[in-house]
């Protein structure tokens, strides 16, 4: 893999932009907390900026957490938001006038550039759910009712004089916490108070479902041995294993022991996903000769395919389907009777190697006890051969 490759890949721009939110929100809880520890800009931003930097720049460290989630799942929308806001986070931390800031406008530079580099990867369409549109709808209907409704009922409140007033008077009702600063004064008001408490918790509660379903969603598809949605787009530059074969385990054993490969195995064995799952092994329970799997686990990324059961013809159908989604892929396959060898080839695989023969070859010829087979026997198997003495 290429050094570029390596540092600007999807993983670094999704990691950089959630770390530029997470910096971003406690730079800002810190500039609440001690109104900035002077530094060498604070002559140059007014007073009024200094006491509100703070909490704006809160507000837009949570939101370029969302944006870092949005990232993870290749939405271009998020793409967009993030390049908006990290020239935001950076005149942010500059503007704090904190020596605590300037970690947050170094990392919001950084991951401009790999935002760009990786620009072309996030083209996956933001389209809302029927059922996310009515929880937005919902929530927003909701809030506007609670801040219209008692701003032009102000008189029948002690405490509302502005539409701001109307605003926080409706998001303290809703999230039932009731300071008691703002109440109502008369029969009328009282009822709509009850009004906006009912509607606005219930669209409260819609919404949270809607943003917690995912999540639930997510810890199922583990415990059934499945990936998610967001493991599959972050998928680059891996190597699939297509089916589970009695070569499979030695093969995932090796791949794992390579700390910068990443792998997939797809198979239609449940039993078998949910115990490699329960090993950390990614995996997906579906044909491996099925075209929709295949293109899930992000094949037209993926630098080597592996295909090596027990059943020739299936991985045969495998390896069809595999060099069809992507022509430039790498195939290897390993036939279980030799005469299959030229079919798989045949089927898509660049490489073909029949185990039997492989293993037969190599038996007769340490038997013969030649010294080459038998360092290179100790090498597949992991032992080490001491070198002779009379050499």
């Amino acid at each position: 893999m290429e050094w570029t490759r390596e540092w600007l890949s999807v993983r670094a721009a999704v990691l950089l932009t959630f770390l530029v939110g997470v910096l971003s929100i406690v730079v800002g809880l810190v500039h609440i907390a001690t109104g900035g520890v002077e530094g060498p800009l604070v002559e140059y931003v007014p007073p009024i900026v200094r006491q509100t930097v703070g909490f704006t720049g809160t507000i837009t460290g949570f939101v370029m957490l969302l944006g870092a989630f949005a990232l993870a799942r290749g939405y271009r929308l998020g793409w967009y938001a993030t390049i908006v806001l990290l020239p935001v986070t950076a005149a942010q931390g500059l503007l704090q006038t904190s020596p605590f800031a300037y970690p947050l406008v170094v990392l919001s530079a950084l991951a401009v550039p790999a935002l760009v580099y990786n620009r072309r990867r996030f083209r996956r369409p933001f389209t809302p759910s029927p059922t996310q549109l009515a929880a937005a709808t919902a929530l927003v209907t909701a809030l506007l009712y609670g801040t219209l409704g008692s701003y032009a009922l102000r008189d029948e409140f002690e405490g509302i004089v502005t539409i701001t007033d109307a605003f926080y008077y409706t998001v303290v009702t809703a999230s039932t916490v009731g300071y008691g600063d703002v109440h109502a004064t008369t029969e009328i008001s009282r009822l709509f108070s009850l009004s906006v408490l009912i509607l606005n918790v219930s669209a409260f509660a819609v919404a949270l479902g809607v943003l917690l379903t995912p999540a639930i969603e997510a810890q199922l598809s583990k415990a059934l041995g499945r990936m998610t949605e967001t493991q599959f787009e972050l998928l680059e530059d891996h190597v699939l294993v297509l089916g589970y074969g009695e070569l499979t385990e030695p093969i995932l054993e090796e791949l794992a022991d390579a700390d910068d490969i990443e792998f997939v195995v797809v198979t239609p064995e449940e039993n078998r996903t949910r115990q490699l799952s329960a090993r950390d092994i990614s995996v997906l329970t579906a044909d491996p000769s099925d075209e929709e799997p295949l293109q899930q686990v992000r094949i037209g990324t993926a630098r080597a395919v592996l295909v090596a059961t027990n059943n020739d013809a299936e991985d045969a159908l495998a390896i069809l389907t595999a060099r069809q989604l992507n022509p430039e892929v790498r195939i290897v396959a390993a036939a279980t009777q030799r005469e299959n060898v030229d079919k798989l080839r045949r089927a898509g695989a660049d490489e073909v190697l029949s185990p039997a023969a492989i293993g037969g070859h190599l038996l007769v010829e340490s038997a013969l006890g030649t010294d080459d087979t038998e360092r290179l026997v100790a090498d597949i198997l992991g032992d080490s051969v001491e070198p002779d003495s009379s050499e």
